[in-house]
């Protein structure tokens, strides 16, 4: 078995059937980055807000349906469903998440909903991506990897490029995309520092020499809990934008 990142990948996309895995990421993006740089406003509300129904209805679906029912069966029959459900939510989640926060930013950006966006976004992306970074690195028991350090000190270094460059010019932006964005930085960390690298430990579970059905089991549970909780958030910030864009009318 392959412990290369490109190694996972590949076996994982293998899992969860090749043409869907490469779907699964390649349509929403391209749908995103086509109404962005080519599509009019209605269009590039259409691919945030459609990428946004389908995050919040799976994750709400994982907590309220499908963890009721895992919870409920054996450890092996639990581990039997993750090994054939795990490989495909391994790349459809993350690409509805991506494509809803980007397309969010982007789309506030174009709107005019967003003043003094700069430093609120370099905030953005240092308190979303360094916690994420260690968190794989705990999970996985990499702060001693080469390849997790190169990744953290590329991230370290960027980040505070970015704010240095940007917080000097630091002004309020509004209070509801300021509360938005910290809801966001919730979701992205536990989405890419927790959920992601979960299913990461299931799969090379699934593919090591005696895999432990209670291991699978037991990480598997755990994010369709964590599902829940993702759900939730993601309904104050669908309550915050409507209230952004309607509220005041």
């Amino acid at each position: 078995m392959s412990t290369t990142i490109r190694g996972t990948v590949q076996g994982m996309a293998s899992r969860a059937n090749p043409a869907f895995a490469t779907g699964a990421v390649v349509v929403p993006i391209t749908l995103l980055a086509g109404a962005v740089l080519f599509g009019t406003v209605q269009q590039h509300t259409y691919a945030h807000v459609m990428a946004g129904v389908l995050w919040t209805g799976i994750d709400l679906f994982m907590a309220a349906v499908l963890g009721p029912v895992i919870g409920g069966l054996a450890v092996d029959e639990r581990a039997s469903l993750f090994q054939r459900f795990t490989p495909k939510m391994t790349f459809v989640m993350p690409a509805l998440a991506l494509v809803t926060i980007f397309g969010g930013i982007t789309l506030a950006l174009r709107l005019g909903y967003f003043p003094n966006a700069d430093p609120w976004l370099a905030l953005f992306t240092a308190a979303s991506l360094l916690p994420a970074l260690l968190s794989i690195g705990w999970q996985f028991d990499a702060f001693g990897d080469r390849r997790w350090q190169a990744v953290f000190g590329l991230a370290l270094v960027g980040s505070l490029a970015y704010l240095a460059t940007t917080l000097p010019a630091f002004a309020m932006t509004d209070p509801l995309i300021a509360v938005t964005l910290g809801v966001m930085v919730v979701l992205t960390v536990v989405g890419f520092g927790v959920l992601l690298p979960g299913e990461v430990k299931m799969y090379l579970e699934m593919v090591s020499a005696s895999p432990d059905s209670e291991v699978i089991s037991r990480i598997g549970l755990r994010n369709a809990r964590l599902a829940g909780v993702q759900g939730l958030f993601q309904l104050v910030i669908i309550a915050l934008m409507v209230y952004l864009r309607w509220g005041a009318a």
